[in-house]
């Protein structure tokens, strides 16, 4: 009856076109009435106790440094250099749109920021060079999903925070999916390309690959300092946010100069919104976590699972269908806050690996964002691409695939998430 109430207080809630932090919220009062408990003071503390984290103060920096890289020009930068790089390539456009999103995921952390910065500068410029612009756009959008298994990501900092599991651990276990999803994503876009007809650019001399080179230089060390600090130990990872603020900012105003101080009053004001609406779910989740631990929930869950608490693998895919199902309608971030407290302690119960469990878990969410109808990398590609959604759609699908393969593989071969990560770890 409990598990009955907390699903259909949350859907019904969504169901009336309640914003999900809102319908946390309704889901916590409504177990609290269930469980005759109902205390607006536990819910104001538990909504405090949700957003007071020193691991949650880096969501803020790295939105901020994603809002100043396309802001301040870093992006066509990156983007310049890709080209000098591989430009002379058939296809050259595709990979330099990999390549551009998976540096860009070491810069903001976030799919969605990725895709529509990405999406703006590159369709058209492919679609001049007679790329197919729908099918462009589906390739940047399923190249920026790795953003959220790459550090600095913020869905791992959110699912750290929530389960307890080391943030760092997880940013060094992402690094290995992540470049096998880009891997795989120029195998697929190089099979795609290599019949069409469209604009080859002119092969760049060695002196002017470097003058590219240098000009993004900058921003290129960006993702290497955070990692270097990260894993030396220097910083944490909100020590490592704050610090890669301010080298963004020496590059926008000294380095660059591509920034006023009335520019960054309205980029201040855009992070602070986007941070706001992502720590107030947060906090809102934190009603329902406590709750779903008060009532028990995961007992309930695992009695459902525990035919297969025997097999962690069969235990795994029986969870990521489970998630796959849910990320088709919800978005990364609720769904990580939602199904975390109810999955964690079914999965340490089982004897799973909690960061090998952590990659996975937001790996499929961040293939969820290419899925409909909720999809929100779709609506950004659509958007930021000017292409039409049933289009995009069509062209998806063979990212789509790929991206699902390398999740089954991660699945079923758990040592190449854990392998790399230790070797990382040292």
């Amino acid at each position: 009856m409990t598990v009955a109430v907390f699903v259909f207080s949350l859907c019904g809630a969504m169901a009336l076109g309640m914003p999900i932090a809102f319908a946390l919220l309704v889901c916590g009062a409504a177990l609290m009435l269930h469980l005759g408990m109902f205390d607006t003071r536990i819910l104001a503390q538990n909504l405090i106790v949700g957003a007071d984290s020193f691991a949650l103060m880096a969501i803020p920096f790295f939105i901020l440094v994603g809002e100043l890289m396309n802001a301040g020009g870093i992006s066509k930068r990156i983007i310049g250099f890709g080209l000098a790089l591989v430009g002379h390539i058939r296809g050259g456009l595709g990979y330099v749109a990999i390549m551009t999103a998976f540096i860009f995921a070491g810069l903001s952390g976030s799919a969605v920021a990725d895709t529509a910065a990405l999406a703006a500068i590159m369709v058209p410029m492919m679609a001049d060079a007679g790329y197919d612009k729908s099918r462009s756009a589906a390739l940047i959008g399923a190249g920026s999903i790795v953003a959220p298994i790459l550090p600095p990501s913020i869905p791992f900092i959110i699912f750290g925070s929530l389960s307890g599991v080391s943030i760092m651990k997880l940013f060094m276990a992402g690094l290995f999916p992540g470049l096998v999803i880009a891997v795989s994503l120029a195998v697929t876009w190089w099979y795609m390309a290599r019949k069409k007809e469209v604009k080859v650019f002119e092969r760049k001399s060695f002196k002017e690959i470097l003058i590219a080179f240098k000009d993004a230089a900058w921003a290129l060390a960006l993702p290497i300092l955070i990692m270097v600090g990260i894993k030396g130990g220097v910083v944490t990872p909100t020590e490592a946010a704050v610090a890669a603020v301010f080298y963004t900012l020496f590059l926008c105003f000294v380095v660059y100069r591509a920034l006023t101080v009335k520019q960054l009053y309205h980029i201040l004001i855009s992070a602070a919104k986007t941070t706001s609406v992502i720590l107030f779910l947060i906090a809102a989740a934190m009603v329902s976590s406590w709750l779903i631990a008060i009532a028990n929930i995961p007992a309930s869950i695992t009695g459902w699972l525990s035919a297969y608490m025997d097999s962690p693998l069969l235990l795994m895919i029986a969870i990521n269908i489970l998630v796959f199902v849910v990320g088709t309608a919800m978005d990364l971030t609720p769904t990580v806050l939602i199904l975390t407290p109810v999955l964690m302690p079914i999965v340490l119960k089982a004897g799973i690996d909690p960061v090998y469990f952590g990659v996975i878990f937001i790996l499929n969410n961040a293939i969820g964002l290419l899925t409909p109808p909720v999809g929100t990398v779709l609506n950004a590609a659509c958007g930021a691409g000017k292409v039409l959604m049933d289009d995009l759609m069509k062209d998806i699908m063979p990212f789509l695939i790929i991206e699902t393969v390398v999740l089954i593989l991660m699945i079923l071969f758990p040592q190449l998430v854990l392998v790399p990560m230790r070797w990382l770890l040292g």
